[in-house]
């Protein structure tokens, strides 16, 4: 009889990582081989508690939890102390973990045979070569941006940037003949608002150079035809994506928060194409101001809308705002703390969506034919918009004034811009297409997937 495979995945602890990632397990899992899901402590904690019951759902997934040598809540949100704990505990952990596995009654089905690790935490792909272990990197964000973090030596070298990642050239920047030229703006450790940050998240994407000759296969959460000239810069790239809800998939939880899912009836309610659907992923943050004014131009654009507020979402009270805002709105506006987004997209009533541009929810509206209006936060959400606006031209971005704010006038403005552009959705209809062609039988992700699925089955 044939033994039974088993591949450890990990995952950096962030919501955009762990859903792709968790997406791409149930896919494995179920070709018959066995998956072990690895997770921080904290992340696996929330996943269990935002999902109950999810463990015992998924068959041949295993949920398992490591230190990040971090205490609390506080420590966490730091970016810097965050992924330099990670970077000093988690190895050790991750090898103790694998060495748990061998000596587990000598049961040689139990064995790891393979290991995926996520770009951001390379240093499990160095664990796996010295334990001879075969393993693959995967590439949560756009194709687009890694090949920026993989090139980081080389502006460096070219005086393009910094040691620490800042611009030093305000020029367009060249990697290669075939690639489009990047913006400064597009770079993928961006954080306009907070350098410190920046400077941690650009040593980590830095590291991804160097841990990637521990890897000779990238599986990207993308489509070839999406962004060709993207990958031919990669060696070793494949194109596995969009990993999105399929009818196999649908069931494939993993959200760090509890989603409402009253919000579906509620767009059942309303015609096709009526509804602007507003989310800014699990990290962004707004000032109160800036939120007064999204809150301001979706209600003077009348149309209907369903937003997604997370009781973090901005840096100052605004509670009494809301309750006043939701009064106001009552006839045509739905918040929720969280919502099922992908679900929300495909739901025939939803005619634009207001993102923050994480890559998971670009493809997501992508895969859903929905014109985007953009709004990015940080690091490659500014890269995405550039995709979106420029190449795919799937979108509109919403420009701040001289305060730097985005105003109510701008947003009701790009709101109606955004639904009365027949070029972005027909644009929107094409990519639909492609996305829908490369994961259906004979498509060139799905083919891709298929022989990554049979090597690690060898």
């Amino acid at each position: 009889m044939a033994k039974l495979k088993h591949v450890l995945v990990i995952s950096f602890p962030a919501q955009g990582h762990v859903i792709p990632l968790l997406k791409l397990s149930h896919c494995i899992a179920d070709h018959g081989v066995k998956v072990t899901f690895v997770n921080a402590e904290f992340i696996h904690a929330q996943v269990m508690a935002a999902n109950p019951g999810l463990d015992n759902e998924s068959h041949r997934i295993k949920f398992v939890a490591i230190p990040d040598g971090l205490i609390s809540y506080e420590e966490r949100k730091d970016p810097i102390k965050m992924l330099d704990s990670m970077s000093r505990v988690m190895p050790g952990h991750l090898q103790e973990l694998i060495e748990k596995v061998k000596q587990s009654n000598g049961i040689e089905d139990e064995q790891i045979s393979f290991l995926i690790a996520d770009v951001m935490v390379g240093w499990a792909l160095e664990v796996a070569e010295r334990m001879g272990i075969q393993r693959a990197t995967f590439c949560a964000p756009s194709v687009s941006g890694v090949v920026l973090a993989l090139h980081i030596p080389k502006l460096i070298e070219g005086g393009v940037i910094d040691n620490n990642g800042f611009v030093l050239k305000n020029d367009l920047i060249r990697i290669s003949k075939d690639l489009r030229s990047y913006k400064s703006s597009d770079l993928v450790w961006s954080c306009p608002e907070d350098p410190a940050t920046q400077k941690a998240i650009f040593k980590c994407l830095s590291s991804a150079a160097h841990y990637s000759k521990f890897s000779n296969l990238v599986l990207c959460n993308s489509f070839h035809e999406l962004e060709a000239s993207a990958f031919s810069a990669i060696p070793g790239a494949l194109a596995i994506g969009p990993l999105i809800a399929s009818a196999q998939l649908f069931q494939c939880r993993g959200s760090l928060r509890k989603e409402d899912s009253t919000c579906l009836n509620w767009l059942d309610q309303h015609p096709a194409l009526s509804v602007i659907y507003v989310a800014f992923g699990s990290t962004t943050v707004f000032g109160p101001e800036q939120f007064y004014e999204i809150a301001y131009g979706l209600e003077q654009a009348t149309q209907p809308f369903l937003w997604v507020i997370r009781p973090d979402i901005t840096d100052g009270a605004v509670s009494e705002f809301l309750d006043g805002f939701l009064q106001r709105v009552r006839n045509y506006g739905k918040v929720v703390q969280w919502a099922p987004q992908e679900e929300v997209l495909a739901h025939p009533s939803v005619a634009c969506f207001f993102t923050h541009c994480g890559w998971n929810s670009t493809l997501e509206g992508l895969s859903n034919g929905v014109p985007l209006l953009c709004r990015p936060y940080f690091t490659d959400q500014f890269l995405n918009k550039s995709l979106i606006c420029d190449v795919w031209k799937v979108g509109l971005g919403v420009d701040s004034d001289e305060n730097g704010l985005i105003s109510r006038h701008e947003v009701r403005e790009k709101v109606s811009a955004v639904l009365g552009s027949d070029e972005i959705r027909a644009n929107c209809l094409r990519v639909k297409e492609m996305a829908r062609k490369s994961i259906s039988e004979g498509g060139s992700s799905l083919k891709n997937l298929q022989s990554f699925i049979e090597l690690v089955k060898a």
